[in-house]
């Protein structure tokens, strides 16, 4: 489905992956105008790409940007079973191939590449970087679920039961466990492997996922342009779910960020056409 607004182009169009699925994908455009940088989505658990995260595209394209989504596996319009997510290493992988298909375009390859990941999708965010460091050349984690709020979590004894329900019921959809979020933040080393530059926006008054964590993996990350906002008084869904007036807070931040970057310059295209250069010398020089 391809429709146009006079400023904003959106399309989608279903993707197979390497298990045979089909996953919805969906791009939202820029009319007549060439991109500032390219913005890849990672959304959050339960939700998707083309209604969920529709008017953060829509803000971030009228400010300059292209932005690509693609449902998870069990999420929005992608096949399986809704809710479901059979591995979270297939998640990153999916989303790591697809994005790396766009960016791989010709029209695209000198474009800055920028994540964005929500709630869980943060976690995602991180692992599609570790996959590939120096790929991608910033991030924007809202409300990253590095770690469920203990207010969200079931008394440790109902916890402890639906962990031996889910073992005979594997497809209950269940608030994600340890073994999602800690594959992106529970060693510390992990943690300190993000170098990219990033932007890290979590509500004081969150009490889905954990504050306290989000600045600890600002503490921790090696990166040395690095950013985190906290918003007194603002709750877990600072894209969409918050008043209107602190909305417009949130994006004339992450706006501001993304175009300080895309004024900056390319630093990776840089240094990969200084590899290039380097690599024609040596190849004249033999």
């Amino acid at each position: 489905m391809d429709l146009e607004n006079g400023t904003v182009r959106y399309e989608d169009e279903y993707v197979t992956n390497s298990r045979g699925l089909k996953l919805f994908t969906c791009r939202w455009l820029p009319v007549n105008e060439e991109p500032k940088a390219l913005i890849f989505i990672c959304h959050g658990y339960a939700m998707e790409c083309s209604i969920t995260m529709n008017s953060t595209a829509i803000r971030l394209v009228k400010a300059g940007y292209a932005v690509y989504g693609i449902d998870y596996e069990g999420h929005g319009k992608s096949s399986g079973l809704q809710g479901y997510i059979s591995s979270f290493s297939h998640v990153v992988d999916d989303c790591s191939d697809y994005f790396n298909d766009i960016c791989e375009k010709k029209e695209n390859k000198k474009k800055m590449r920028i994540l964005l990941g929500e709630s869980m999708g943060g976690a995602v965010l991180l692992l599609v970087h570790r996959k590939k460091p120096e790929y991608w050349d910033g991030a924007v984690l809202v409300a990253p679920m590095c770690k469920i709020a203990d207010e969200m979590k079931p008394h440790p004894l109902v916890i402890s039961v639906l962990q031996k329900v889910n073992k005979f019921i594997p497809t209950w959809r269940i608030v994600p466990g340890q073994d999602i979020i800690d594959a992106a933040f529970r060693q510390p080393e992990i943690r300190a492997q993000v170098s990219l530059p990033f932007l890290v926006l979590h509500g004081g008054e969150d009490k889905v996922t954990d504050k306290a964590v989000s600045q600890q993996l600002y503490n921790d990350a090696a990166s040395s342009d690095k950013s985190f906002k906290l918003y007194p008084g603002m709750w877990h869904g600072l894209l969409y779910g918050e008043l209107p007036e602190n909305i417009e807070i949130v994006f004339a931040d992450i706006i501001g960020w993304l175009n300080q970057r895309s004024e900056f310059g390319n630093s990776r295209l840089e240094r990969e056409l200084k590899l290039q250069d380097d690599e024609i010398l040596i190849l004249k020089h033999k």
